[in-house]
């Protein structure tokens, strides 16, 4: 099970790219949290980073981002990605597991999952999503939920469609 810093780390530079990207256009705030955090632990001042050309300050911060010291704000930018840009991913995961849920989110999930039930809705992610997506998905599902299935977990272990750095 990987952390939010660690899947920065092993997503594809297009995927980590198009995270940020996603935050630099649609939220600015936290865009500029992430920003700010990245020049704090450089310690350089946040006008240094915004000076850079977008695409050399990007390189620069999805750098930063797979520092474990760097987990929090890894972390907001997956869930911003994935609550407002893959938000039908989100939902067809909880609908194939008959789970209960808004747009998405579940209040309380259940601390197990029947095998046949996850392996369908997985099997199912991989065919409407990207697999590289589902991939990010899955893990920071599991990592950052309370539930933490075991089963969930010896998927994203074994199945050769979920490991990231597999995919173009």
């Amino acid at each position: 099970m990987l952390t939010c810093h660690e899947l920065f780390g092993f997503m594809s530079p297009a995927l980590a790219g198009e995270i940020l990207n996603f935050a630099f256009e649609e939220d600015k705030d936290l865009y500029r949290a992430s920003l700010n955090a990245v020049a704090e632990s450089r310690k350089v001042r946040p006008v240094f980073l915004e000076r850079q050309p977008r695409a050399q300050r990007h390189t620069g911060m999805l750098a930063a981002f797979t520092r474990p010291s760097m987990e929090l704000v890894a972390g907001n930018l997956l869930r911003s990605w994935l609550v407002k840009k893959q938000n039908a991913m989100l939902i067809d995961f909880m609908d194939w597991l008959g789970l209960t849920h808004e747009r998405g989110a579940v209040e309380d999930l259940p601390q197990s999952m029947d095998d046949e039930k996850l392996k369908t809705a997985v099997d199912a992610l991989l065919v409407k999503h990207p697999p590289e997506a589902v991939a990010v998905y899955l893990n920071a599902f599991n990592d950052m939920n309370g539930a933490n299935w075991p089963n969930l977990k010896t998927l994203l272990e074994t199945d050769p469609r979920l490991q990231l750095g597999a995919h173009p």
